[in-house]
């Protein structure tokens, strides 16, 4: 793995809300730490409501990651464009976030519990 990127298990267990709902609970979630960019939570989609999110026409590019597929949250209240993100086939040095999904923290709420 690159020097660049740190990834560990996240210590106990997680959650997201937004919209007045929880979209998803992990204790299986992992810290990715890139740089010194804070460090981002990545849950597994499978402890995630996907029903809440359609994928969005939006892809970044990172060289350390690969390429970033974006979701849009939709709720009641409204869609959240680009909520969360997913690297679908991550770069080798990162393969286990494949399946996982991180989240915009100005969007939804991503707290330790």
């Amino acid at each position: 793995m690159s020097d660049h990127i740190k990834i560990k298990a996240a210590s106990g267990t997680w959650v997201v809300r937004a919209a007045g709902a929880v979209l998803g609970e992990s204790n299986d979630a992992l810290e990715l730490t890139e740089g010194a960019f804070p460090e981002v939570i990545y849950f597994p989609r499978k402890d995630i409501s996907m029903a809440f999110f359609d994928k969005s026409e939006t892809t970044s590019s990172c060289p350390h990651k690969g390429v970033a597929t974006y979701y849009d949250l939709v709720a009641k209240s409204g869609t959240f464009a680009d909520a969360a993100w997913s690297y679908e086939t991550p770069n080798d040095d990162v393969s286990q976030i494949a399946e996982y999904l991180a989240f915009d923290p100005t969007k939804v709420a991503v707290e330790r519990i």
